[in-house]
């Protein structure tokens, strides 16, 4: 009876896996291609993140290197959170690698990712008691180490040339983003409930549906209010903050709370998109390819800290501790891998894909 409930159990989490897999190769690659002559090369970035770091972290907790788990299609879900963080990652810089080099931050991102993995959640080296940090979604562990990360990148290997060349988007790429995104927003659940026992699925779902419809209404009526008109970019992106900030506490609240986080969360996020990006670009003259820090960081940090005060009985102290260690561990090891990518070559033009793709 143990073994045939164990089967059934693996089953389940075989189909949310499956999921995560749509999330990672249609979800967050249709994401991406709404920079207009960077399309192909977008889709195959994704293809190789993925290829690379599901292997990469197996490889790792099949050693039993910084904590493992026994289970193969557990363990396939946790390489999967790693590559999703790892595609976070890489859209802080999207546009501005060459394809090998998007695999070599793979293979240098996954190491980084395992380690503060392993002490927030395994109580690595005694600076998190084991079992006291909040993050069953990973809005800290998964988007915003993967974010933070990416923004240390970008800051270390952003160019002159790279800042001053624009962004474009048209109306297909427009369009494909937004496919993207939807494809994220509707297997988002099975990303939060990966991993949950099977009693608490249920609750988790509607939890993570109720703040994903929270940050979609906030963003709509941020960007209508902040820019006059409604900024496509804003819904494709902003609207997903309500999966980023609730993934802390997903399992852990009620739909009420978490519709509350959501429609915070797409308000932080728009702002970030309307108002901050932009300012802050110019300012230290450096480029977020897309806004990862406003759609990953910004609301998975936010998430974080909202564990602090509706969650019954945790460790604030353990909380806190585990969001600074991600940032500062996230920001230092990005800024090192950006200056391992300069010396290893640099496209010659940014954000298009005849440098290395045959194009019409």
């Amino acid at each position: 009876m143990h073994d045939e409930l164990s089967s059934i159990l693996e089953v389940q989490q075989y189909v949310r896996a499956i999921h995560i897999m749509a999330m990672l190769l249609v979800g967050f690659g249709f994401l991406m291609v709404f920079v207009k002559k960077y399309g192909r090369s977008a889709i195959t970035a994704t293809f190789l993140l993925v290829s690379v770091s599901i292997p990469l972290y197996f490889l790792k907790d099949s050693l039993g290197i910084l904590g493992g788990v026994d289970s193969d299609i557990e363990r396939l879900i946790l390489a999967e959170f790693g590559a999703a963080s790892l595609l976070i990652c890489a859209g802080a810089v999207l546009g501005r690698l060459k394809m090998y080099q998007y695999m070599i931050l793979g293979l240098l991102f996954i190491p980084f990712y395992a380690f503060n993995e392993w002490i927030l959640l395994e109580g690595g080296l005694g600076l998190v008691t084991h079992g006291t940090f909040v993050d069953t979604g990973g809005s800290i562990v998964i988007h915003a180490f993967g974010a933070l990360f990416g923004i240390g990148v970008a800051y270390s290997m952003t160019t002159k040339k790279e800042f001053e060349t624009p962004i474009e988007s048209d109306n297909t790429s427009d369009r494909f983003s937004l496919l993207g995104s939807m494809v994220l927003w509707v297997f988002w659940p099975s990303f939060c409930a990966a991993l949950v026992p099977a009693q608490e699925i249920p609750s988790t779902i509607v939890n993570v549906i109720f703040a994903l419809c929270g940050s979609t209404l906030a963003t709509y009526i941020a960007s209508l209010k902040i820019r006059g008109k409604v900024d496509i970019a804003d819904i494709a992106n902003a609207a997903l903050a309500g999966g980023v900030a609730i993934g802390s506490t997903c399992d852990k609240v009620s739909p009420g709370y978490a519709i509350l986080i959501g429609l915070c969360a797409g308000l932080i996020s728009t702002v970030g998109y309307a108002v901050i990006q932009g300012r802050n670009q110019a300012a230290i003259k450096k480029i977020d390819t897309c806004g990862v820090l406003h759609l990953h960081g910004l609301p998975g940090l936010f998430g974080g800290l909202v564990a602090m005060v509706v969650v019954d009985g945790v460790s604030m102290g353990n909380q806190f501790k585990g969001i600074l260690i991600t940032a500062v561990l996230a920001i230092l090891s990005g800024l090192i891998v950006g200056k391992i990518l300069a010396l290893v070559g640099r496209r010659n033009t940014p954000y298009i894909d005849s440098e290395e793709f045959m194009v019409d």
